[in-house]
């Protein structure tokens, strides 16, 4: 029974994640279209307003929850909240910081969900896209500690994460420098 729990954790992990990963790219689309004509602009905001409750409140919600409460499961019944306070399990521990960040970086998802569903478009699509990869970041980081474990140097794992981000900002201004000369 623990082994089809901890599956079903996993898989709402990657649909929890598919939604966290779609949502900010209907987020820049919507703010996109702004720049719209009027008939087009309304067309674009109802569909997509469609598209982000559907995505929000059908996949997204629900896997978050199902990822917690399955999440949890797994740890108990898996003995591994007895580690938290070894040596051995700073991995873990570490890895239980970023996923509570990750679920502080989805509540920030929800608020601008909410937002544009109001029409309120509080950030550039620029703005939008660098936050769309927030979720990349927190996505290695935590499968980097599921999977390595204590085997990772924090030093070297931490100084991997931070040349990751330079890699995604440098390639988000590349496509921003791009977009512009067209």
């Amino acid at each position: 029974m623990y082994n089809y729990i901890k599956a079903l954790h996993i898989i709402f992990v990657v649909t929890w994640f598919s939604g966290m990963f779609y949502m900010p790219r209907l987020f820049i689309y919507n703010t996109e279209a702004r720049g719209q004509p009027e008939a087009v602009r309304d067309i674009l905001h109802q569909q997509f307003n469609v598209m982000m409750k559907r995505l929000w409140y059908g996949i997204t919600w629900p896997s978050a929850i199902l990822t917690l409460c399955l999440g949890l499961f797994v740890m108990v019944n898996g003995n591994w909240h007895n580690m938290l306070s070894e040596p051995a399990g700073r991995w873990l521990l570490v890895k239980l910081v970023f996923v509570f960040l990750l679920y502080i970086y989805f509540f920030t998802l929800h608020k601008i969900f909410k937002q544009q569903i109001n029409f309120s478009f509080k950030y550039t699509s620029h703005q939008l896209r660098i936050w769309n990869e927030v979720a990349t970041v927190f996505l290695i980081a935590i499968v980097m500690l599921a999977v390595v474990k204590q085997s990772i140097s924090f030093i070297w794992g931490l100084v991997g994460l931070v040349l990751f981000i330079i890699l995604l900002m440098s390639a988000i201004k590349i496509y921003k420098a791009i977009r512009g000369k067209r």
